[in-house]
């Protein structure tokens, strides 16, 4: 502004600025309300009083809320580097993060300058001229790595290996086994990469067979199956730093810390200060994984995809085993009734106006940020178009929009949903209509969650001729394979008999010639409302143990129904196993045959005891 110096804008306005303590929360990497970051077209500005970051456009928003004028604006520009520079070596298992997994980003430079609002007076930084409390503020806030960086890194250090169990008892057979120090090789196979050393008795087998054929084939794990012997290390993963050996346990079923590795290699004569590291772990495999994978490669075309952008086509970054976020959070709000409450209907400056002092840890601002992220196509560009660089190409690539801060106030509540293990997503689906119910509460007409909401009602029949009805409300339906009712039957009577006989001769049958049952959705759904027969119920009526028949139907229609398949079966001695299988979806489902009917003239309710010995029968095989 002319006439007016800025320091004396700036020395006026320093009671709003704060020195920052060890114990608050610094953003400057993300926008509180947005998915704006110092890459940005417009920066990056900083409250120096609360330390929550808001890009170009939303920062005017917080001076009107807050009062705050003074902040550091931090702007970031891509760096040209040479195309063959070298990775950097990852010094943790970790992907964006300082000393984690290179991922080949593109290295950016930073600038500074202190703005103060309205009317954004401007100063540079570095500046002896600057006020010694600004100074000493913003070096902290540059010294900080921030609250986003931190939550991420703690999240992938969460998990520490555990002792195994076995580690302290484990006896090792004197067989004679002594491991060369190189050319390994499987010992039931011509696999010479991903091998274990079972630590009981010196064998070399392959690892694990991945979902598209890659690994190796099964050898370890089935020794295991048949000894019983627990432990096995990761050959190519021994060094002289023993703790970064990639020690497996079967039983424990995890990668596990062993205390006496030293010892127990030494008994098949391994000098393990003479080995280098030739393989990745499993941990790292696994960041590996998730940070290369082509995803190309599992379209059911297996061709590449054109790109597409624009509202509604925006990607979610993946955190690191957070797919099952991701692939919720898209289905979420492809439904009407999630995007128009928290974007339609809610505009981002009513859901930060509503938010509390923290934006960052309200439910309702960082969904109606994610629906707005997603939706609005505001960052569904193509990269080399996001920074200003040469026009896109025919292979250009969305760099999409990291859900950090919505995965941190989702999962406060949930402390496994705070780590980067893999989780189940119909367990965080129900997680989150539950957290997304509660938001609403006293509001039921805004709450999306009711969308996918439904009754069941289930009909106990005594052989006395009285019935019982038990009434719930559910977000999911879970339906039983009845694999018998599969339509390829011959089919696989074939393939059983072609696998059975591979075996007999001693070879491996290759992915593509295994055939699935396919079983047609109609008959799962079926089966849910099928007459069953309920043994060792408990009559009130008769005042003895019967024979009942359940039968189950929907008392409401939900606008969305979520199927969950039940892939997970127990085997004979309680054993689980995943059924193999395909479920065929037709177009059009017609699902009115399952509305219930409710108590029928002529029918007589069993008494009340009858109702509560059947909820017992329920709980407890539940468990």
């Amino acid at each position: 502004m002319e006439g007016i110096d800025p320091m004396d804008v700036l020395r006026s306005n320093l009671s709003r600025v704060r020195l920052p303590e060890p114990t608050n929360r610094i953003y400057k990497h993300e926008c509180c309300v947005s998915f704006d970051t110092p890459r940005s077209e417009g920066g990056l500005f900083i409250d120096m009083s609360t330390f929550l970051a808001f890009g170009k456009d939303y920062v005017d928003w917080n001076y009107s809320k807050s009062g705050n004028p003074v902040y550091l604006h931090i702007k970031q520009t891509k760096k040209i580097v040479p195309e063959d520079r070298p990775l950097k070596k990852p010094t943790l298992l970790a992907i964006g993060v300082e000393g984690g997994f290179d991922n080949n980003e593109p290295e950016y430079g930073e600038s500074y300058s202190i703005v103060i609002l309205p009317n954004y007076v401007t100063l540079p930084f570095p500046s002896v001229e600057l006020p010694e409390k600004v100074r000493l503020a913003v070096d902290a806030i540059l010294l900080n790595e921030g609250v986003e960086k931190r939550e991420q890194l703690a999240a992938w250090t969460a998990d520490k290996k555990q002792v195994s169990a076995y580690a302290m008892t484990l006896q090792q057979i004197d067989n004679g086994v002594i491991v060369p120090p190189l050319g390994w090789k499987c010992a039931k196979c011509d696999k010479k990469e991903n091998l274990w050393l079972n630590l009981t008795d010196g064998m070399i087998l392959c690892g694990r067979k991945n979902w598209d054929g890659s690994g190796g084939n099964n050898h370890a794990i089935e020794h295991y199956k048949e000894t019983g012997y627990p432990l096995a290390v990761k050959l190519g993963t021994i060094t002289a730093d023993l703790e970064a050996a990639d020690v497996f346990s079967y039983p424990e079923d995890d990668s596990v810390e062993d205390p006496l590795l030293a010892q127990h290699l030494a008994f098949f004569g391994i000098d393990f200060t003479s080995l280098r590291k030739t393989e990745m772990t499993t941990a790292e495999r696994e960041l590996d994984h998730n940070t290369n994978f082509d995803w190309n490669r599992i379209q059911e075309s297996g061709q590449e995809v054109e790109p597409i952008f624009g509202p509604g086509y925006t990607g979610l970054i993946n955190l690191g085993n957070s797919c099952y976020l991701a692939a919720t959070m898209q289905v979420v709000f492809s439904t009407r009734s999630f995007s128009a409450r928290y974007y339609m209907n809610q505009n981002l400056k009513v859901a930060f106006d509503m938010a509390p002092y923290d934006p960052t840890v309200d439910l309702n601002m960082q969904l109606t940020k994610l629906a707005h992220g997603l939706l609005s196509g505001k960052y569904s560009v193509p990269a080399s178009e996001k920074d200003g660089s040469a026009a896109p190409t025919t292979d250009a690539k969305q760099e999409g929009i990291p859900p950090r801060m919505f995965k941190s106030v989702i999962a406060a509540s949930h402390p496994e949903f705070s780590t980067m293990r893999q989780q189940d997503a119909l367990e965080f689906f129900l997680h989150f209509l539950d957290q997304v119910e509660r938001a609403n509460s006293g509001k039921p007409e805004l709450d999306p969650s009711r969308s996918f909401k439904f009754g069941v009602e289930e009909r106990i029949l005594c052989t006395s001729g009285k019935v019982a009805y038990n009434r719930r409300l559910d977000y999911i339906l879970s339906l039983n394979i009845p694999l018998h009712e599969a339509t390829n039957k011959e089919e696989l009577e074939a393939s059983q008999k072609m696998k059975a006989e591979k075996i007999s001769e001693g070879k491996d049958v290759s992915s593509h010639e295994i055939v699935r049952p396919r079983v047609p959705l109609e008959a799962c759904l079926a089966s849910f409302s099928a007459p069953e027969q309920i043994p060792d119920f408990y009559s009130s009526a008769l005042k003895a143990k019967t024979t009942a028949i359940k039968t189950a139907g929907l008392t409401s229609f939900p606008d969305y129904l979520v199927l969950h398949m039940r892939k997970f079966v127990m085997e004979a001695g309680w054993v689980p196993k995943k059924l193999d299988v395909y479920i065929d979806v037709p177009d059009v489902i017609d699902i009115s045959h399952m509305r219930s009917k409710g108590l029928q003239p002529g029918e007589e309710l069993l008494p009340e005891g009858g109702m509560y010995y059947f909820l017992v029968f329920y709980l407890t095989n539940a468990c």
